[in-house]
């Protein structure tokens, strides 16, 4: 039997995905009455964590935040001694490490995870969960971890799953917000947000096709390689800047990478390429 602490949306939908195959499952919510929906499909709700963890199979652990995962785990530790602890609680990589580190003195075997979706696409099509940990865990588990998506194990290194999950998502968020500014600028025009994304959508998509350029440039570390220079994209920023505020519209989100820019360009790499703003974004640890 599987056992889920935390259920809400995303909690929620995971244990659902193992009802829904004729799985056994066992819960656990801070409020019970986010747990009635499951027990009305046949999940075991218990109203304590320790009762929710006698069992033997693996603890799916999807709660608000790493100090909330501590604040669950840390009173039963001594029960999950010999099981397999699966987080899939958005965490840091630093996070997910300290974890890793308290479950292996509890003689816990842990996987952490990162979701890359959201609730409703759990078991369809698309979602995809980062793994990395112990491998072992990784593959008994396997099978489990296919009903709720792609599963991709980085490594022992448990952090890694987080690190991939924020890199990600902080270029989602970045997008987000270049779609947001995009919108308030053609607002000031009277359009509609949604006239605005049918266009941004494919445009955005199409320009995902040059990451793999900016990657082998990078990799290679030659910024010499005869693509959009700095110089050139410091000038197509400022026209930017300058239609913005034209637009009534903040140039918060903006003005950052065109300052990054132009400390390149003050450095003497104005005619190298503009993907050499990574090496100014990375920092040594």
């Amino acid at each position: 039997m599987t056992t889920f602490l935390g259920l809400g949306a995303m909690g929620t939908a995971l244990a659902a995905t193992l009802l829904d195959a004729g799985l056994p499952v066992v819960g656990w919510n801070r409020d019970p009455r986010r747990a009635q929906p499951l027990a009305g499909r046949g999940a075991v709700v218990a109203d304590t964590v320790d009762k929710a963890v006698v069992g033997d199979g693996p603890v799916i652990v999807c709660l608000f935040d790493h100090r909330s995962v501590h604040d669950v785990l840390d009173p039963v530790a001594a029960a999950l001694s010999g099981r397999t602890v699966i987080n899939l609680t958005t965490t840091t990589p630093a996070e997910s490490r300290e974890l890793a580190a308290w479950a292996a003195g509890h003689r816990i075997a842990y996987l952490d995870g990162a979701i890359l979706a959201v609730p409703d696409m759990i078991g369809g099509p698309g979602s995809m969960i980062f793994y990395s940990g112990t491998e072992a865990a990784f593959a008994e588990h396997r099978e489990l971890l296919d009903r709720w998506g792609e599963s991709t194990f980085f490594g022992a290194d448990a952090g890694l799953s987080s690190v991939y999950d924020t890199a990600m998502l902080t270029g989602m968020y970045t997008m987000v917000a270049g779609f947001l500014h995009g919108a308030a600028m053609l607002a000031a025009e009277g359009v509609p947000a949604a006239e605005f994304a049918r266009w941004q959508a494919p445009f955005l998509t199409a320009m995902t096709g040059g990451f793999a350029r900016y990657a082998a440039t990078i990799d290679a570390g030659d910024y010499a390689g005869g693509g959009q220079s700095l110089r050139f994209t410091e000038v197509a920023l400022d026209t930017l800047l300058r239609a913005t505020t034209g637009q009534g519209v903040s140039t918060e989100l903006l003005q950052p990478v065109h300052d990054l820019v132009r400390r390149q360009i003050a450095a003497g790499h104005g005619d190298l390429d503009t993907a050499r703003m990574f090496e100014e974004l990375r920092t040594t640890r």
